[in-house]
Parts: structure tokens; sequence; C-alpha cells
């Protein structure tokens, strides 16, 4: 059984030890055990003092429920556990784990961004049924937050276009992404990112998938399109370089667990099969 999502806590004491989701804005305490990477349970944590903050229940996976803790910065932490970047923990975990570590995150980031009331700045409560904060004062209602974003793979005959940023690891590529503008759609979207970071322009866009992306809560829905025209040219403010690279030339690319390498995984076997086909 894999991770379950809930929103209202539970009411009784689950038959088998909770896990801990101790997350910050870029780090996740684990415990390192048997060669691998776990998720510290109830037991691990309950001889130390740590100071968790806000703690919310986010779901059960195999029948144990799961909370997410924010710990402060400068907490000490026991030579049993030991912190890890977030996005390192992606490569670690299973899907299972992933989706309730993006959860986690993403309920911990708008429990800390909406304490106060946007409108009239009074405090916020939760909501006991629902996952929601209300200002008793005017009656707002915040739910956590969720921003579009697409990214597309761009194909022009036997070659994808990647672009490179100047906040990527040295020598890494991807494909391209930005976030939706009120008022467009999605296909909108991809063409106005597309021409805005490399000045060319796409057609034939199509669906590809989509993957949570907790930093801090995108949602990244993915697209293949066809180059159409123009040549490339790159904005110098968040694409440094970009260029075409054949399945047998790529640069250094994103970790298996994002959609941008499964984007560039599919032009690669794509390729090679097209290539067998011709031989």
């Amino acid at each position: 059984m894999g991770f379950i999502p809930q929103n209202k806590p539970p009411a009784e004491v689950g038959a088998k030890v909770p896990l801990y989701f101790i997350i910050n804005d870029q780090e996740i305490i684990v415990k390192w055990s048997r060669d691998k990477y776990w998720i510290p349970s109830e037991t691990d944590i309950s001889e130390y003092d740590f100071d968790l903050k806000r703690t919310h229940f986010v779901g059960s996976w195999n029948d144990q429920f799961c909370y997410a803790s924010e710990f402060p910065k400068n907490l000490s932490i026991p030579d049993a556990l030991q912190s890890i970047p977030l996005r390192d923990a992606f490569t670690q975990f299973s899907s299972h784990e992933i989706q309730a570590i993006s959860l986690a995150k993403q309920i911990l980031t708008w429990d800390r961004d909406f304490r106060f009331c946007g409108r009239c700045g009074q405090p916020t409560v939760e909501l006991p049924d629902e996952r929601a904060k209300v200002c008793k004062r005017c009656g707002s209602t915040n739910y956590p937050r969720l921003s579009p974003s697409i990214i597309v793979s761009v194909v022009k005959k036997d070659q994808l276009l990647l672009a490179r940023s100047a906040r990527f690891p040295k020598g890494m590529y991807s494909v391209l992404a930005g976030f939706v503008e009120p008022g467009e759609t999605l296909e909108e979207c991809v063409k106005r990112e597309v021409m805005e970071e490399v000045g060319i322009e796409v057609q034939n866009i199509r669906y590809f998938g989509s993957q949570n992306w907790p930093f801090p809560h995108s949602l990244m829905i993915g697209f293949t399109a066809d180059y159409f025209r123009g040549e490339i040219g790159i904005d110098n403010d968040e694409i440094v370089d970009a260029r075409w690279f054949t399945a047998s030339e790529l640069p250094k690319i994103p970790g298996s667990y994002s959609i941008a390498r499964k984007m560039i995984d599919h032009f690669r076997s794509s390729s090679l099969l097209e290539n067998r086909i011709k031989l």
C-alpha cells in the first residue's frame, strides 16, 4: 500500500508507530540504517528534545500515520539522525515517499505563509475538517497554494532543445519551463515561455504528464512541441545558453526523479527507436 494523503487527523492512535517528515526550507531529517535512508518514526525522535514547530497530519503510508513538522535551522541533530537537502532526498526514496515529502513540504510552507490574513492582517485559524485557514475577523479563507507551471520539450527533427539557467549546477542543461500567467491557457503559456526564453515559435503542442514540485508549491505540467520557425536567441536573464542536441550528444541533465528527465529520456528512447527502424 502506498502513501494516502489525508486532511483530517485520526481520531484514534494508529496500530503502528507514526512517521515524522521533519523539514525546513531546504532540508529534511532522515535516519541512516541498513545502507539506506529512512523517514524517522516517533520512536526514533522521542528520546531527543526536538523543538518541533507546527506539526500537521498529512496522511498514512503502509498503515503508519504521517506527520509533517518544521525544525529550526539551528537544531542540534543527534548522531543517529542527519539532515540532507530535500532535492537529494528525491533521489533516495521511493515514489510514495517522495509524494509524502512533497505534500509535507507544501503544507508547512502554506502554514508558515498564511499565519496572518492577507486582507486585514489578523491571525488566522486552521479549520478542523479541511485543509484551510480562515480569518475570524473578515472571513477570508486560504487553502494551500498551488502554482501551475509548464515544462516543455521542443523537438526539431532529430534534435532536442535544451537550455541552461545560471542557477543550474555546472554543466547542466534542461528543457524549458515557466509559470502560467493569469488569463492564459497552458498552450498559450508554452508558446509565450519558449518565445520569451529562446526566441523561437513552436507548434503541435501535446500533453506529456505532470509532477508535483514543492519548491515551493508548483505543479509542473509537461508538454512536447515541435519547432516551427525562428533562430535561438537567449534572453540572458533566465537563460544563459540554449542549444539543439541529438540523442547521442546530450549534456549533463536533471536527475531521474524529475519530469524534466522523464521528458528527455522519452526523446532519447524515441530517437533510438527511429534509428533502429531506419536500419
